[in-house]
């Protein structure tokens, strides 16, 4: 198909800016290489990162929607552009953890790299000036974020989308060791919205326990990018 004309820009965030098109009821995500600003971490030089969090996100959006899980993605446009359905995002971080690591261990006090016995799932309130407080269901409706059948099917679906991307990427020998998850309404709809890629997941490998996913960010810059073209690789190739 060809590709949907980009108009006025409507929002830019650190990773990413959104446009609108000639269908108001979609947009245009567009991922960069680099963020403009968050000047506290060192961020390495990764030439078409933009290109491969377009690419990562469009197929693991894709396999979700196989399996039924509503998403925003419509389809890619070029090579670091997605064409998505416009949401309106709740404010709401949601956080599937499969195995011990990173403030669960400092909370909860257990040893990084312990597997859960069951898939731990936390909701966070997207608040800067609060620092994105943990939040319960009952909190969630006290906010007025979101009703309490929203709620049952942010739930539902998280632990859904769960069940279908732990084999998947098992399949790449990638261990799947927490993500997260934001959703918003499309005419009514609840739909997984945002992105999906290595920015928001813990990736380690499955033999080494080697970290690939965003708490690579500790590591050299040079680390950092071969993980990141590590996971592409065995995401998309």
């Amino acid at each position: 198909m060809p590709a949907v004309e980009r108009g006025r820009k409507l929002y830019e965030g650190k990773w990413k800016v959104l446009f609108e098109t000639g269908d108001p009821a979609r947009v245009i995500l567009r991922f960069k290489d680099v963020p403009d600003f968050d000047r506290t971490v060192a961020r390495p030089k990764l030439p078409r990162r933009g290109a491969m969090k377009a690419r990562i996100a469009a197929t693991l959006f894709g396999l979700l929607q196989e399996r039924g899980i509503s998403t925003h993605f419509l389809e890619l446009q070029g090579e670091r552009e997605m064409l998505v359905r416009r949401l309106e995002m709740i404010r709401l971080e949601v956080v599937i953890r499969n195995v011990v690591a990173g403030s669960l261990a400092k909370r909860l006090g257990m040893e990084a790299g312990t597997p859960l016995p069951v898939p731990v799932l936390e909701y966070s309130y997207k608040s800067d000036a609060l620092g994105d407080p943990l939040v319960n269901e009952t909190h969630i409706q006290a906010l007025g974020l979101a009703s309490p059948e929203e709620i049952r099917a942010i739930r539902e679906m998280a632990f859904r989308a769960n069940g279908t991307l732990l084999p998947f990427f098992a399949e790449r020998e990638i261990l799947l060791v927490d993500f997260k998850l934001e959703f918003g309404r499309h005419v009514g709809r609840l739909m997984l919205g945002d992105e999906l890629t290595p920015d928001g997941c813990r990736f380690w490998d499955r033999a080494t326990r080697e970290r690939l996913g965003k708490d690579r960010t500790r590591r050299s810059p040079a680390r950092e990018a071969a993980a990141y073209q590590e996971v592409f690789r065995r995401i998309c190739a």
